[in-house]
């Protein structure tokens, strides 16, 4: 016991608080919950996209069934960047939300806007801006980076964007939240 407690004495002598801060070479383990039917698009094809997070941040990735990702990383940095990687591809989009990304494509009906990886929307003509619009081309053109609102999500999973609900309308009146 003399011992243990004399072996005890000289540790405290080297370190006699606990560390604010962890080691930056310390391992870390964080989870993070995410939807089960979201898993599939975790993975990739052949696991192309897990270990494309895996390779690119440098952290250790497994997901269970039931959602749940863990992610073992050496230093915050690489943890803290798999598990935006993962929030990224995971996320879902919420209505009334704003969103910024690229046009897809454009038809004669409206523009398809990317607003997370691999999700992506229509904005409709008449949503595009306030008044008559003849072609979507004349406000949106591929490849543009545009903000919109997310108003609706339908039975079917579609979403609904909108580029004028993000401005005012014409005369003073605030954009309606739904049009």
């Amino acid at each position: 016991k003399a011992g243990r407690l004399h072996i005890l004495g000289e540790m405290d002598k080297a370190l006699p608080t606990v560390r604010p801060e962890m080691s930056p070479w310390a391992p870390r383990i964080i989870t993070v919950q995410i939807n089960p039917e979201k898993i599939g698009d975790l993975i990739g094809p052949k696991g192309k996209t897990i270990r494309g997070i895996q390779e690119e941040s440098g952290a250790e990735l497994t997901v269970d069934d039931s959602g749940l990702v863990t992610i073992a990383a050496v230093g915050a940095e690489a943890m803290e960047r798999a598990r935006q990687m993962v929030q990224a591809i995971t996320a879902e989009p919420v209505v009334g939300e704003t969103y910024e990304g690229p046009v897809k494509s454009t038809t004669a009906f409206g523009a398809f806007v990317e607003i997370m990886p691999g999700t992506e929307g229509l904005v409709h003509i008449s949503e595009l801006q306030w008044g008559r619009t003849e072609k979507t081309e004349d406000v949106v053109k591929k490849g543009d980076r545009v903000k919109v609102k997310l108003i609706e999500r339908d039975e079917r999973g579609r979403l609904r964007l909108s580029m004028k609900a993000l401005v005012p309308k014409p005369g003073g009146d605030a954009a309606p939240a739904e049009s």
